[in-house]
């Protein structure tokens, strides 16, 4: 395989991971730059061409370079921060308002200070245009193109930059939205363009105005974005391939990302998920919980087989009806700023120092204690030892913050206060665990624990202890993960049609006709984005629900069924997955089940990294020891001596008692009193219970 680099840019920290076959992956960690995230990019590439051996010149270095595949959280920081375009809404007469109404649920019925979010579109450039198409495709009446045309120049005059356009049963003809578009670009051609049919051709109007709102929303900062990077790759004499990953864990061509922004909402730990598969499958798992914990957020997900996939979401409360990975964010990294709430409690987040100023051990005038600040004072990071040494950390400063802001107004020692501060937040970071196990019908005790971004390795025992988890692996390139996972992400086309059916009286050939014209068009994208033929698959999913049900699923359907006619099967697993997630099906009882959206995912594989094997030496891992530092032991609650081990110096077989210290250039893992570690042949650290010797596989048993 080619030189392969994937690059996560985060709030605090931009990840890079170089990868070649026959060579351990090298991972490296720079400063974000938020002004313009691109110029981190390229600084980056400049310090691993420096770093080489020998060193390389930074165009040589880029010219070697096959394939860069890109997570970033521009559309994410856009929706967050409320910072996207300035845009408008071409609707159907007598809907406008439909952002705003929403479902007409009120979401926190018993919070008597709850309000709705604010449309991404206001009212004032959201129009209704007559005109209308039935449920069936039929038109009723005739669009008005004057009332178009009148509307876009007074856009064009407020300095509208993006337009969403979204009529009533588009998706069954979009004979309207089409000819809108068509004079919207006429009228506005520096506009950004949302259709609604090129977005989210589906039923459910709601989500199809949000989704599409948040495209256009989204789409020109993505651009300018992209602009910036290509230009500044180019610049440097890049001229390999450039992907970005989207939110289905998957990866598209820039051009494609231009199109549909909205695709890369959760661009950046899309990555998480596969890359945890990857490690636990060394270890002949095909299930994990995989976390991301960086300077601003932590993201919990859960994989079975692959990672899990669902067709709506929110981002910042906005409806999101695309296939996203099931991930759910918190404000909860190393950024992360302690304060005390109106009742004296201790809370953590969601607001962060950030990059700038940082935490205030950075020394880059911070004074807010953070998660970092307290991981300092607890003894799990050297300050001498940040970031491999590049950066040293101030104790003094981080003492200060902690206990100016929590430990004088709380009465505890500045050691008790930063206690506290570690344990909120693990337990915040608990809590978003059990949101994606829990509560989608999972045990987390059956999962292994894959711990990943810099700081994730400090909190995962304490994360483990209190969901009673008692295996993790915290892979070499934990600081790097979701970096790492891009390398091993598929290209990926989605497709959705409106086909609304009883299992019982499915038109076959209509059935089919609509799944392989889907078919067919991703394997023109396929191609086009140069995937062999035997590289090309596609995967089928129905969404069903039960006649009268509020509520569809989704449903992994083999494209067999459909050239068998084959509707009991389909009924039998639509059954089986109802009961998986909400304890009960309606098999016995009969009753009807009807398709609302058929779904087809076209899969194009590309090169992935290869597992690398060391065989398995001794236990002692004493050649490794650094040596001996007082940090907190939670199951104590009290400081004690512990070992510190320099985890490049460990390999397959060794063997460390908890509680002990791991570091490495750009993480630390602490193995807490309640865990023991043994190092795996794949270099990862492998975490288990005391006591449960069991959980490892036999090779590690026997080293």
């Amino acid at each position: 395989m080619a030189l392969k680099i994937g690059i996560d840019v985060g709030g605090t920290f931009t990840d890079f991971v170089v990868a070649r076959d026959g060579e351990p992956p090298r991972i490296h960690k720079t400063l974000s730059t938020p002004a313009d995230p691109s110029i981190a990019v390229v600084e980056g590439l400049s310090q691993i061409a420096a770093a080489m051996q020998p060193p390389l010149a930074l165009e040589e270095f880029a010219r070697s370079i096959a394939t860069i595949v890109h997570g970033t959280t521009v559309t994410t920081n856009a929706t967050l921060t409320s910072t996207g375009a300035r845009c408008a809404l071409l609707t159907t007469e007598g809907v406008r308002d439909a952002l705003e109404m929403r479902r007409g649920i009120r979401e926190a019925q018993y919070d008597n200070r709850y309000t709705n979010v604010r449309p991404l579109v206001p009212r004032e450039r959201r129009s209704g245009i007559r005109g209308r198409i039935d449920r069936d495709g039929n038109e009723l009446a005739a669009l008005d193109v004057d009332a178009i045309r009148a509307t876009v120049a007074a856009w064009r005059e407020a300095g509208v930059q993006a337009v969403a356009v979204c009529f009533m049963n588009s998706f069954a003809n979009p004979a309207h939205e089409h000819a809108a578009a068509e004079i919207v670009r006429a009228e506005m051609p520096g506009a950004y363009v949302s259709v609604s049919t090129e977005v989210l051709p589906s039923i459910r109007f709601y989500e199809r105005v949000s989704t599409t709102a948040l495209n256009a929303y989204v789409g020109p900062k993505l651009l300018h974005y992209l602009d910036q990077l290509v230009g500044r790759l180019g610049g440097i004499g890049f001229g390999g391939l450039l992907l970005i990953m989207q939110s289905n864990g998957g990866v598209i061509s820039p051009q494609a990302a231009r199109e549909k922004a909205a695709l890369t909402l959760l661009s950046g730990p899309a990555g998480g998920p596969g890359a945890g598969l990857f490690y636990v499958g060394a270890h002949g798992h095909d299930r994990c919980i995989t976390t991301d914990m960086g300077g601003t957020s932590f993201e919990a997900s859960v994989a079975v087989g692959a990672p899990m996939v669902k067709n709506d979401g929110e981002i910042a409360r906005h409806k999101i009806a695309l296939p996203m990975l099931d991930i759910h964010t918190i404000g909860a990294g190393g950024g992360s700023i302690g304060w005390l709430d109106e009742g004296g409690l201790l809370r953590m987040g969601p607001q962060s120092a950030g990059a700038a100023p940082g935490p205030a051990c950075y020394g880059h005038g911070g004074k807010l204690p953070t998660t970092t600040d307290a991981n300092v004072v607890l003894g799990y990071l050297d300050p001498a030892f940040f970031a491999g040494g590049r950066m040293t950390l101030d104790v003094a400063a981080a003492r200060r913050a902690i206990e100016e802001h929590i430990a004088r107004p709380m009465g505890l020692t500045i050691e008790q206060a930063a206690a506290g501060m570690y344990r909120v937040a693990c337990n915040n970071m608990a809590q978003g665990v059990r949101e994606v196990t829990i509560k989608r019908g999972f045990d987390p005790r059956e999962f292994p624990l894959i711990p990943g971004g810099g700081a994730g390795p400090i909190h995962g025992c304490l994360i483990c202890s209190e969901l009673e988890i008692p295996l993790q692996i915290v892979p070499r390139e934990a600081s790097v993960l979701c970096a790492f996972g891009m390398l091993m992400s598929e290209l990926r086309h989605d497709f959705v049609r409106t086909f609304v059916s009883r299992l019982q009286g499915i038109d076959w050939p209509r059935l089919k006709s609509l799944v392989d014209a889907m078919a067919a068009e991703g394997m023109r994208l396929l191609a086009e984005e140069r995937i062999a033929p035997e590289r090309r698959r596609v995967d089928l999913r129905l969404d069903c629900r039960y006649l009268k049900q509020y509520h569809e699923i989704s449903v992994a359907v083999p494209l067999a069924f459909i050239d068998a006619h084959d509707a009991d099967a389909i009924a039998r697993a639509f059954h089986t997955e109802h009961q998986r997630l909400f304890g009960y099906s309606l098999e016995v009882e009969g009753s009807a089940v009807e398709i609302i959206n058929v779904r087809l995912q076209a899969i194009g594989a590309t090169e992935r990294p290869a597992y690398r094997s060391e065989a398995a030496g001794n236990a002692d891992a004493s050649a490794a020891l650094k040596g001996r530092r007082s940090v907190y032991i939670p199951e104590r609650d009290a400081f004690a001596e512990v070992p510190v081990y320099d985890g490049h110096r460990m390999h397959c077989g060794h063997r460390v008692a908890g509680a002990a210290l791991i570091e490495q250039q750009t993480t630390a893992i602490f193995v807490s009193a309640s865990y023991d570690c043994v190092v795996d042949a794949f270099g990862s650290f492998v975490l288990y219970a005391k006591g449960r010797e069991d959980l490892l596989d036999a090779s590690l048993a026997r080293s």
